[in-house]
């Protein structure tokens, strides 16, 4: 079946549907948020408020429940911070779940999918330890921009829903102090992440274990259909793990953080802190200052989501064989290569033929990107439309080949969209992200910022939209 990114979301009624205390006391804590000096509403997603139910509400409304949290009605009353370990840098810690988050609301969206409200700068929990638990204004944009950008790139993503000004100086060591405050809420499928798996390993508790397998097929994969829920669970995971990888690739995207506390079990990317886009096909280029080792760099990012199967894999081991996870952990670099092929095809605008039949078009793609004469987003714009660019940039052997390959294919997007008339990509490199924050650090001017949310989902329009 050909790609296709998520279509925009609907309009839908509000449906509370509190599954997660299901599973207990054991999986989260009780929690209150802080309480601000100030509530500017300075972000609401209007397209995906309507998919939950949520777009009737006054801004007063909204700033009562997402800067005051007051609960959404018959929804979770206190939230929950969720708790979990994981492996950061590859080195398994015991100490960490929701710092300065929780788990806010849950209610159905316009497919029936159970969705996630949660938060991020919310104030402190049981799992904070030192850190006070706060989000700068600038770290809240960023999100803004990750998530905007990955959804019209075809990234399964959490959504940015909600980012409001809070009115604090915050201290930071990565960033020019005092800084502005905030707390954002984000939507997404799920708030489940493989350390929450770890934990219950860890913990040795295999009635929770078992309840949250059941949980996650229950209300993200349609329900067990073996007598084996969880190997069942974990070969839709790593499917979805595969996916996730070869969309970051084909979008130029840079996590930086791929801890295993950092993915989640629907395999929506989520949690941004030190992301980028690279502007070319550079396998070392990487995102986080400290990532000294190159461990999540652009071209390691499959590794990494493979590697981190492993370790849920291992957790499972407390209620299931390990063969048949074995036999899913070995067939993740087949799988990565046909999602990287039908993500690479969807962005060049042609049909995909099938793993095997799009290789040739996949490895000539990637050698003319390698040669670093054209950045990613000017190379998609290019060529992911019905007609053949002639530029300077493509006459080196190596696009020759590609052209050969291209010439080969049926284009399923035409170029009659305005994003196609405009002349130049849309980017989301560093140096206009730092312009963005500028604007509103210097002058409070949130115009750019606009402009581009509006740009990016122009560009999301036209990438959704096939010719007949």
């Amino acid at each position: 079946m050909p790609y296709k990114p998520q279509a925009e979301p609907a309009k839908s009624p509000y449906r509370p549907d509190v599954r997660i205390t299901q599973l207990g006391e054991k999986i989260g804590d009780p929690v209150q948020a802080a309480v601000f000096p100030m509530h500017e509403l300075r972000f609401r997603n209007d397209r995906w408020d309507q998919s939950v139910g949520l777009s009737d509400l006054t801004e007063d409304e909204w700033i009562n429940h997402f800067g005051r949290f007051d609960p959404l009605p018959d929804n979770l009353d206190p939230p929950l911070a969720l708790r979990y370990h994981g492996h950061q840098f590859r080195n398994y810690n015991p100490d960490i779940g929701d710092g300065r988050g929780f788990l806010f609301a849950q209610m159905r969206d316009h497919e029936n999918r159970l969705m996630d409200l949660a938060t991020k700068g919310s104030g402190t929990t049981p799992w904070s330890r030192s850190g006070d638990g706060k989000l700068t204004l600038k770290g809240g944009v960023r999100e803004i921009l990750a998530t905007e950008m990955l959804e019209a790139l075809g990234v399964e993503t959490s959504k940015t829903f909600s980012l409001i000004e809070t009115g604090e100086k915050l201290y930071r060591g990565d960033e020019p102090s005092p800084t502005r405050s905030a707390v954002m809420t984000r939507l997404s499928h799920s708030h489940i992440r493989y350390g929450t798996f770890q934990r219950i390993a860890a913990e040795r508790n295999t009635d929770l274990m078992h309840a949250l397998v059941d949980y996650c097929l229950e209300n993200f994969y349609g329900g067990a259909k073996t007598d084996n829920p969880a190997t069942e669970l974990f070969q839709y995971v790593a499917s979805r793990a595969a996916r996730l990888a070869a969309s970051y690739m084909t979008a130029g995207f840079v996590h930086g953080v791929l801890n295993t506390d950092n993915i989640n079990i629907t395999g929506e990317s989520f949690d941004y802190g030190p992301w980028r886009f690279t502007p070319y096909w550079e396998p070392g280029f990487t995102a986080a200052y400290f990532d000294r080792e190159g461990l999540y760099c652009f071209a390691r990012q499959p590794e990494a989501l493979h590697w981190n199967l492993a370790q849920l894999a291992s957790a499972l081991t407390l209620i299931c064989e390990s063969d048949q996870l074995v036999a899913t952990l070995d067939s993740f670099p087949r799988s990565y290569g046909e999602a990287f092929t039908e993500h690479m095809c969807w962005r060049l605008g042609v049909e995909s033929e099938g793993f095997d039949k799009d290789k040739p078009l996949v490895i000539a793609a990637e050698k003319a990107l390698g040669l670093k004469t054209v950045t990613i987003d000017r190379f998609f714009f290019d060529w992911g439309q019905d007609v053949i660019p002639e530029g300077a940039e493509y006459t080196s052997d190596e696009f020759k080949v590609f052209r050969q390959e291209m010439e080969k294919r049926k284009q399923v997007r035409g170029s009659e969209h305005d994003y196609w008339q405009s002349g130049a990509p849309c980017s989301m490199h560093i140096e206009e992200v730092e312009t963005i924050w500028d604007a509103i650090a210097k002058d409070d001017d949130w115009q750019p910022l606009t402009r581009k949310i509006n740009a990016i989902r122009n560009m999301g329009h036209a990438l959704r939209s096939l010719k007949p």
